[in-house]
């Protein structure tokens, strides 16, 4: 629980969420501000025992249940469901990813709960969503990847699908959720009524491919696997140079003219040949190994000191280590940290959005994730009542 006030302060949020999904769409509302209580079974969230670990502790759950509280229940035990109750009477926000058909059995379902609190925003987050053919099949990033087309578009042309190497389903899924649920909060403002939000995996990973489905729109063709390129502009791509990789995007014209003017073919600038992504991508070839000829030529360093001179969108390939180092990150704050009482001082990334205000205090101070079973319901509804 955060001792700061952010735009979120005041909202009350009941977790009942596990692992990826619905934890990581929590703690952005934590960190906004919301006091985020996370209700967990006696044996705790699975994410308990996901490594990396740190003094046996894990990090990665550690990293996504910050600033929040932890109460365990037992929803089977009457006693137990009905401190729940008393909760969700008080609570704005409930977010839970069971299997559809598990908050039934549980007696937790929205058709329930908006009989307990009409004004409660019930966001559930699931693999294919509460309905249609595939509702209940389990589901894990991985599953929705292959089935989603994001597997199939990714990778080296030629090569196998590849799976994004971020667990991108759970995290989009979960933001979209975040999202879904700041508006919920906004449109009861108007309507006084709580809402369900039904938040599919499956759905939010389709949503994403905005250029593939502009393309099967257009064409009824798909652009591929075509390794680091993009699919309509050229030259687009990673080069190779003398140590290493320089990524060069040219999206238009106007680069498109800056860039031959550096590589010293200023005769291509204007030539009607090479105006147009739709020319230039019928050149794939040629001006790929016009590119790598030139930046073949240069160290890294020197392709982006060219590149810059001459106001050409590119960038070194660097790890994540490099990216949270970069003077960027230290200028924007982009860090985070909270000390917790076994591993100690740990960094995250912050909720990547900063809002302009004249209050002094919303700089926001992270609370460490709890241990199990942390605080009580009584504790909890006697703060927020």
């Amino acid at each position: 629980m955060s001792e700061t006030k952010g735009v979120l302060d005041g909202v009350k949020v009941l977790d009942l969420s596990r692992v990826l999904a619905g934890p990581y769409c929590a703690a952005q509302l934590a960190d906004l501000g919301a006091d985020a209580v996370k209700i967990e079974s006696p044996r705790g969230d699975d994410a308990r025992g996901l490594g990396p670990f740190k003094d046996k502790e894990s990090v990665y759950f550690a990293i996504l249940n910050r600033n929040k509280r932890s109460v365990t229940m037992n929803l089977k035990d009457e006693g137990d469901k009905a401190a729940f109750m008393d909760l969700v009477r008080e609570a704005d926000v409930l977010i839970e990813n069971y299997r559809p058909g598990v908050t039934s059995r549980l007696g937790i379902d929205w058709d329930t709960l908006k009989g307990v609190n009409p004004k409660l925003i019930y966001a559930s987050l699931s693999g294919f969503g509460q309905d249609g053919p595939f509702a209940k099949r389990p589901a894990y990033d991985l599953i929705v990847q292959a089935m989603t087309g994001i597997m199939d578009a990714t990778g080296q042309e030629g090569g196998a699908p590849t799976r994004v190497g971020e667990s991108l389903g759970d995290v989009v899924a979960g933001m979209f959720m975040g999202w879904s649920v700041c508006a919920a909060l906004f449109d009861r403002t108007r309507t006084d009524q709580g809402k369900h939000i039904d938040v599919s995996m499956f759905d939010s990973m389709l949503a994403l491919q905005v250029t593939a489905a502009s393309m099967q729109a257009a064409t009824g063709k798909l652009p591929g696997r075509i390794g680091n390129r993009h699919p309509v502009s050229v030259p687009f791509d990673t080069y190779p140079t003398k140590d290493g990789m320089v990524a060069i995007a040219v999206a238009n014209d106007t680069l498109w003219g800056r860039l031959a003017t550096v590589m010293g073919h200023e005769d291509l600038a204007e030539n009607p040949d090479y105006l147009g992504d739709q020319n230039r991508s019928d050149k794939l070839e040629e001006l790929t190994e016009l590119v790598s000829s030139w930046t073949r030529t240069l160290t890294t360093d020197e392709a982006l000191q060219a590149t810059e001179k001459g106001g050409i969108p590119a960038a070194p390939i660097w790890n994540l280590t490099q990216a949270l180092e970069s003077e960027q990150v230290r200028y924007r704050n982009t860090l985070g940290s909270f000390d917790h009482p076994i591993i100690g001082s740990t960094q995250y990334v912050r909720y990547p959005v900063r809002f302009e205000t004249e209050e002094p205090d919303t700089e926001f101070t992270t609370a460490p994730s709890p241990a199990l079973g942390e605080s009580t319901a009584a504790d909890v509804l006697e703060s927020w009542k």
